[in-house]
This record gives structure tokens, sequence and C-alpha cells, in this order.
């Protein structure tokens, strides 16, 4: 891919972490259910690499919060932890994973990105966010249970959409 599909990929994902909170916030519960800026960072970093990547996962919230109010002010430091690290994380992975199934590589680097990202953002709340005040229950419970939906969504629609991209030719396989 080159350094103008990437540049214009990750604008593309920054303006859906405006645009797809907006929609999802419409359903009620729907930001928590759904975790909408998290599907785009995370295509961002396995179409991209992963400085565009960590750069969508950033810029994402940040922006977000800018432009609409969401997320809030006392979440936005954490969601930027977060959606930094899968964004970094999707795309560093990917590019790591050189199987020749490209459905495994999708989804170890997809797995790997969500998985490490909630782990460190776990750590930051821990020591930084909400010190003294969090536990392994609260942390399983906030970054698995209550998002169970938003997981599933990733899961399914992250390899079809990359898939789609694929078939498309706008990027190539790795």
């Amino acid at each position: 891919m080159t350094a103008l599909k990437k540049t214009l990929s990750t604008a593309v994902c920054i303006a859906l972490c405006v645009v797809l909170p907006m929609i999802f916030h419409a359903i009620p519960n729907g930001g928590v259910l759904f975790s909408p800026m998290h599907l785009p960072v995370l295509l961002c970093g396995i179409i991209t690499s992963w400085p565009f990547g960590l750069l969508c996962g950033l810029a994402g919230p940040l922006l977000s919060f800018l432009f609409t109010g969401m997320p809030g002010a006392p979440m936005l430091p954490q969601m930027m932890v977060e959606l930094g690290c899968y964004g970094f994380m999707s795309g560093l992975l990917i590019s790591l994973i050189k199987t020749k199934s490209t459905v495994f590589n999708v989804y170890a680097s997809l797995i790997g990105g969500m998985l490490f990202g909630r782990v460190v953002a776990g750590i930051a709340r821990m020591l930084i966010f909400a010190r003294g005040s969090y536990s392994l229950p609260l942390w399983i419970s906030s970054y698995f249970v209550s998002c169970f939906p938003a997981i599933i969504m990733q899961l399914v629609l992250i390899p079809i959409i990359y898939s789609v991209l694929l078939k498309a030719g706008f990027i190539e396989k790795r």
C-alpha cells in the first residue's frame, strides 16, 4: 500500500471515529455495547501499519472529543491509551505474522491487538486513572463483559471488510 493510500485510509478511519459514535449513541447504551471507535482503529492498524494505527488510535478519540464531546473528558485519556494500543498492536502483528492463511493472519492480529489494548488500558486505569478503586472483576466487567457485543461485531466485520478491500485491490495480501 502506498504512503498516500495509508494516509487517506487513516484519515477515513479517524473520521469514522468521529461519525460512528454519533450514530451508535443514538441507540440506548450503544456506545458502551458496540464501542464504535474500536472498529476503525483496529481496521486502520491492520490495513495500513502500526504507525498509522497508533495515530488513528490517538487522534480518533481526541478529535471526536473536540468535535462532539464524546468521549467525555474523564474517559478521553483512558480511551486514547486503549485505542492507541489497538492500532499499534494490530498493525504490528499483521506485519509480523506470516502464515499462508490470510484469515488466520487477520484474526491473530485483531485478537492480539484487542487483548493488548485491554490489558494495557486496564493497567493504566489501575495505576493512573482510577488508582486504588480499580479491581480485577471491574476490569473483566468493563473490558470484556459489558462490551461483548462490540467484540463480536469487530470479530465479524473487520475480517469481512479486510476481505472486501483485498478483493477490490485496495490493499495487498500480506
